[in-house]
């Protein structure tokens, strides 16, 4: 008997968790392999259906951070504990931890490229004896539209946490200015051998990767993400297409060395 790939099976709103009023977390059930950087796609009959990367792994739960901007994520928000909501996946190459131990990592995440990564981040504060050292560089756009809060002063006891916003709103718990300003004061013991991840809005990961070259990083040791080019999940669609990569098969998340070739 033929699989349909594209039917979705339902799961259970165990949690929501608002950080900004166009943006909640829906903590769903889910039992099975997941990694950060992974996506599911949501759907309601009627509506259609929405690509929403993987923000938070636990047992028997993903977390799944939506921004409230379209048909169908502005009905997912009329959803509460207990409704259940379609999801297929998950889809696409999401981040190794494994290609981060014991090194000198850095992650810079722009606005709500902060939560494909944040899988990642939660780990190696939860598990710090893995890695050399970690850096946090992440950006929005003003205080009020920070997201993570809470994981953000928790994760500061762990690593070093640069949270930033473009500009000031008389808040001075966080840094003004761009996320690519705060690149060259990283203080690595050896900038060849260190990693990091990209992941944010194209010019951000753009300038982001050209700092992190410019400060010694190998491109082999720098990860990015084009979550932003997700549709079908299945590379059936064409959407995601570009050159000969599908980047919902291929990506996702890309190591730079190739993700760089991949002209849009």
């Amino acid at each position: 008997m033929l699989k349909n790939e594209y039917r979705p099976f339902l799961s259970e709103i165990k949690e929501v968790i608002k950080h900004t009023d166009i943006e909640y977390t829906f903590r769903m059930a889910y039992n099975g392999d997941v990694k950060p950087g992974q996506f599911f796609e949501v759907s309601i009959p009627k509506y259609g259906e929405a690509p929403i990367s993987v923000s938070g792994i636990d047992e028997n739960t993903v977390d799944l951070t939506i921004r409230r901007v379209g048909k169908v994520t502005n009905e997912i928000f009329e959803y509460y504990v207990g409704d259940t909501l379609f999801l297929r996946g998950p889809y696409g190459n999401g981040f190794d931890v494994e290609n981060y131990k014991n090194k000198e990592l850095v992650v810079i995440a722009g606005g709500t490229g902060l939560s494909p990564v944040r899988g990642v981040v939660d780990y190696f504060s939860n598990h710090s004896g893995e890695v050399k050292s970690m850096t946090l560089i992440t950006g929005f756009k003003t205080p009020k539209d920070i997201l993570f809060l809470e994981d953000l002063g928790r994760w500061k006891k762990n690593m070093e946490v640069i949270l930033t916003v473009d500009c000031s709103e008389d808040d001075t718990f966080c840094q003004i200015g761009l996320v690519t300003q705060y690149i060259p004061t990283l203080k690595l013991q050896k900038p060849r051998e260190a990693v990091a991840i990209v992941v944010g809005p194209p010019a951000m990961m753009f300038f982001s990767t050209q700092g992190l070259l410019d400060a010694g990083f190998r491109q082999e040791n720098i990860w990015i993400s084009y979550e932003r080019k997700m549709c079908c999940g299945i590379g059936k669609c064409g959407h995601c297409k570009i050159d000969d990569s599908y980047v919902c098969l291929d990506g996702p998340v890309f190591n730079f060395a190739k993700g760089r070739k991949l002209l849009d």
